[in-house]
């Protein structure tokens, strides 16, 4: 079919043509926005699922719910080994420029993020950097003077907190409220998520109207657990997974409809088996499909004909550039762990898989893998939910290594 027409998008964090199986997530913070608009008490958010299943794509959309709802938002996305104060500050920024105060308010609200933004003491830029120098100062494009005495201790926890009781005070004044959006949660820096919490956990107590949202791989309510023990308590946790036979067609059916085409049945179910109802997977074997189907409607045939050149797309794309990042040493262990996962007998590659089975699997004592192991956490290709268990990050991610590793 016509190529041009293909309504298909598969990318990174690119919102597909349907939104599919989210409804819960949407309904759910348009809830949250007008519980914190009306002054009631309500937890921040936190998105956790594996790559590919829409994370970023749901935050967006979060993110514009807020939007239309009159909030100022930002968005950021955490890096290892980087520092919160330089994205959160151009993030709450944004935000505050979004709401427009007028007046002295605002100007005070921009000066703590300066002072906030300008505060760089040792280790702040990352684990053993120095302080920069005053000529090398990172300038937040803040026109308004920095407020001495407020956010710019140096100590990220008491800084955080002020920052954001001074936004959501102004927030409040204003009527509305911000947003913050932060994708790759789990890659900030311990002492920033231990500042993080404390400061959401001072907002939720005042009621002031600022919220934070965060997204990130499995492991991430450990992350924030283990920096303070109330997390769990101060986040509304929503695992974001595949989707399922409903909605997995639904994101088929409703764009080929806008175009004219429709599928047959079998064609679906022949997609559903390929993709595991994984939504990257979904818009990735939808856009060859179309490409090669020769017309409506799509067969279960045309679904065959199209898999190698999906797979293949999948294979470069979506898996090979991540086995690419992994030294020698670390891609045995994840072949290991694929192979550990198949004997098992899982139904998923997404399944954990216990260190010490890998280890055996190598004939190597477990404490000899952890360098390995660790790299490979680091990287984010791996993820301990729970202690002595590790998984993929990436669904499918075993079956690419059995099959081309």
């Amino acid at each position: 079919m016509d190529p041009i027409r293909n309504p298909y998008a598969p990318g990174a964090g690119q919102r597909p043509p349907e939104l599919a199986g989210r409804d819960e997530q949407l309904d759910a913070f348009d809830v949250v926005l007008e519980r914190v608009a009306r002054g009631r008490p309500e937890r921040s958010v936190v998105l956790t699922g594996l790559r590919g299943v829409g994370k970023t794509v749901l935050l967006n959309a979060l993110r514009s719910a807020a939007v239309r709802a009159g909030w100022g938002t930002g968005k950021l996305e955490a890096r290892p080994d980087q520092s919160l104060r330089r994205p959160l500050s151009s993030a709450l920024h944004q935000a505050v420029r979004e709401l427009g105060p007028a007046g002295g308010a605002g100007d005070h609200a921009l000066g703590v993020i300066r002072s906030f933004a300008q505060r760089e003491p040792v280790g702040a830029s990352g684990r053993g950097r120095s302080a920069p120098r005053l000529r090398d100062r990172w300038n937040p494009g803040i026109t308004a003077p920095a407020v001495a005495g407020r956010a710019d201790s140096g100590d990220i926890e008491i800084d955080l907190v002020e920052l954001l009781a001074d936004l959501g005070g102004m927030a409040a004044d204003t009527g509305r409220g911000i947003a913050v959006f932060i994708d790759e949660m789990q890659d900030l820096e311990p002492d920033d998520v231990s500042a993080l919490c404390a400061a959401a956990h001072e907002i939720s107590q005042t009621g002031l109207p600022l919220i934070v949202v965060g997204a990130g791989l499995p492991h991430l309510p450990a992350v924030l657990s283990a920096s303070k023990s109330y997390s769990e308590r101060l986040f509304r946790y929503s695992r974001i997974d595949r989707l399922d036979r409903a909605a997995a067609d639904a994101a088929l059916v409703r764009p080929a409809a806008e175009e004219g085409a429709t599928f047959e049945p079998d064609a679906l179910t022949a997609m559903y088996a390929a993709t595991g109802g994984y939504p990257y997977f979904i818009q990735a074997y939808g856009k060859a499909v179309w490409d090669r189907a020769p017309g409506s409607p799509i067969t279960a045939v045309d679904v065959e004909v199209a898999s190698p050149e999906a797979e293949a797309e999948l294979a470069v794309g979506f898996f090979g550039s991540r086995y690419e990042r992994a030294t020698p040493g670390e891609r045995e262990y994840l072949r290991a762990m694929a192979e550990v996962a198949a004997a098992a007998g899982g139904t998923d590659d997404a399944d954990a898989v216990p260190t010490a089975e890998v280890a055996a699997h190598l004939g190597r004592k477990p404490q000899s893998l952890s360098p390995a192991r660790d790299a490979l956490l680091k990287k984010g290709l791996i993820y301990s939910g729970e202690r002595g268990l590790i998984a993929f990050t990436v669904p499918h991610f075993g079956r690419y290594l059995r099959e081309n590793a």
